[in-house]
């Protein structure tokens, strides 16, 4: 169906059309910008058009021109047709206006909405704090998402008797908020600290951030030299309320990567909350490195570098947010200014594991294998010998295969398998690496069932098993394990051709060559020059798979 001969744009009037259609091209292409003012500029010859206020509000968060999302808002507000989340933009305005009225008049409707309604103590606790007549949160234990608000009631609490300087209250809440934090960890310890150094407690500030970590430097040397004190005003109902959304975001991101049903509109939901977070309170760091992440987990690289690059350089989150620019970067295809960049930080002194991992993945993105198993040994530097975590030693071991250097690669594997012996993807490198070289092949044989009985769904480790049993003579037990591969991953060229092998070897041309043509499929390279040959020919010994 054409743009013109759609629903939406038959709605809207003959002046705005233009600018509505070039705004949904753009929109389709990912261009939030052109489509955002697209937008801007059809709403104003057609402020009436609600098909327009839907798509300029939804296109204003993503690309963050709160002006366009508070415009649209308004409109669709007057047609009763306010999506959920502008419920809590409307809040975000009120708490910037100090209209303490009017967010209480938007967070009760948040509270009918139920959508967000677990926020509702959090929130009047905060607008209570701006009227001057503060009222602490509490949660309702009957209450059936009193699960939800407790992920965030401690954290405000904290922040709230911080705002009152009030230490002693401040304390435990602190304590059990970094207790149940799972992400967010390093921004909440630094927005802790911030607030503590500010309350002219030195000591607790400083005790909040671990010694020898790069993202912590900078505060820690401010603590210490008595400029800590100028970190952290008493924070405001609007800050306060702008963290609680993004660390909102930031959840609902993380549910949406657990769940592949709902992941792309529930991720898009986290990018607009953490616009929103930002709309909240446009100096604070913390927020913009949550929109930052989530930005370029959605696909849109170039407007989280901005937002990392927002961040300044004498700010305590300055080196967070230069670990999300080297992710925005890379993730935008700019790999090599990804690359110097991750390794000016990697070299900084106190750079954590992370960041050597991260170096030590583009690096190897790059084909620079050496390198990357020297960054992920220098990641394996911050643990004593007997607590380097596997994944580590994986890195380091799928590195040094990848670049030839068997043997020590090997060593590092056996290592990993030592630590870990229940870890399904270990032995199944270790256990395929061999298979594939010859090697040890019934001791590789043993380790790839073990993988599969620990992780018998996976298809890579099922390939592995059937790929062992088909190199250690046993034709026809491979098959079906190979099927069962095919089954769980049908698009992955590796496991068909596997898959075409077998059935050559036991007879069942025919469906070799089916097999090896949809290996063909998904192929490039030597590889399908390989498959284009077994098709052709049938199978010869030259045109086995490694």
């Amino acid at each position: 169906m054409s743009l013109l001969a759609c629903p939406a744009a038959a709605s809207v009037d003959a002046p705005a059309l233009h600018a509505y259609a070039r705004g949904r091209l753009a929109d389709s292409d990912g261009a939030l910008n052109l489509a955002s003012s697209s937008y801007r500029a059809a709403l104003e010859q057609d402020p009436a058009s609600v098909d327009i206020a839907r798509r300029s509000y939804f296109q204003a968060l993503e690309s963050g021109d709160m002006p366009l999302a508070l415009q649209s808002a308004r409109l669709l507000e007057d047609q009763g047709l306010l999506p959920r989340d502008g419920t809590l933009l409307m809040i975000a305005d009120a708490l910037a206006r100090k209209d303490w009225a009017e967010a209480r008049r938007w967070t009760r409707r948040m509270e009918e909405e139920v959508n967000f309604g677990f926020l509702t103590s959090i929130v009047d606790s905060w607008i209570s704090l701006g009227e001057g007549r503060y009222v602490a949160p509490a949660i309702n234990s009957g209450d059936r998402f009193a699960a939800l608000a407790s992920r965030y009631i401690d954290e405000h609490t904290a922040l709230q008797a911080l705002a009152w300087r009030d230490l002693s209250a401040a304390m435990p809440a602190i304590r059990r908020a970094l207790a149940l934090r799972l992400v967010d960890l390093t921004g909440m310890r630094l927005t802790f600290a911030a607030q503590l150094a500010a309350a002219g407690d030195k000591d607790m500030a400083s005790a909040l951030l671990p010694e020898g970590r790069l993202s912590f430097a900078r505060a820690r040397a401010d603590i210490a030299s008595g400029k800590g004190r100028a970190a952290g005003a008493p924070m405001t109902p609007r800050q306060g309320f702008a963290r609680l959304i993004a660390r909102l975001a930031s959840d609902v991101a993380s549910d949406a990567a657990r769940d592949s049903a709902t992941g792309a509109s529930t991720a898009a939901l986290g990018i607009r909350l953490g616009r929103i977070a930002i709309f909240a309170d446009p100096d604070a760091a913390e927020p913009r490195l949550v929109a930052a992440r989530l930005l370029g987990q959605g696909g849109y690289p170039a407007f989280a570098a901005d937002e990392s690059r927002a961040v300044p350089l004498g700010s305590w989150f300055h080196m967070i947010a230069q670990g999300e620019l080297v992710d925005a970067l890379a993730d935008g295809g700019d790999k090599a200014a990804a690359t110097a960049l991750a390794r000016r930080i990697a070299a900084m002194p106190d750079a954590e594991s992370e960041r050597h991992v991260r170096l030590g993945r583009l690096l190897a993105d790059a084909k620079d294998f050496t390198g990357a198993a020297a960054a992920f040994r220098a990641a394996q530097g911050h643990y004593s010998p007997d607590a380097v975590p596997w994944a580590l030693l994986l890195f380091e071991g799928s590195a040094l295969e990848q670049g030839g250097q068997w043997d020590a690669a090997r060593a590092v594997l056996e290592r990993a398998a030592a630590l870990a012996p229940e870890e399904p993807m270990i032995l199944n490198y270790l256990g395929y690496a061999q298979v594939e070289r010859r090697q040890n092949v019934a001791t590789a044989l043993g380790l790839l069932k073990k993988a599969s009985s620990l992780r018998p769904d996976d298809a890579s480790i099922a390939d592995s098993l059937g790929w062992a049993r088909f190199v250690s003579g046993d034709k026809a037990g491979a098959v079906p394990i190979l099927e069962a591969a095919v089954a769980g991953a049908p698009d992955d060229a590796t496991i068909n051709e596997h898959l075409g092998d077998a059935y050559w070897s036991v007879g069942r041309r025919f469906e070799a060559r089916y097999a090896w043509t949809a290996a063909s499929t998904f192929a490039d390279g030597a590889i399908a020059q390989r498959l284009a040959a077994k098709m052709r020919e049938g199978m010869k010994p030259e045109y086995a798979a490694p």
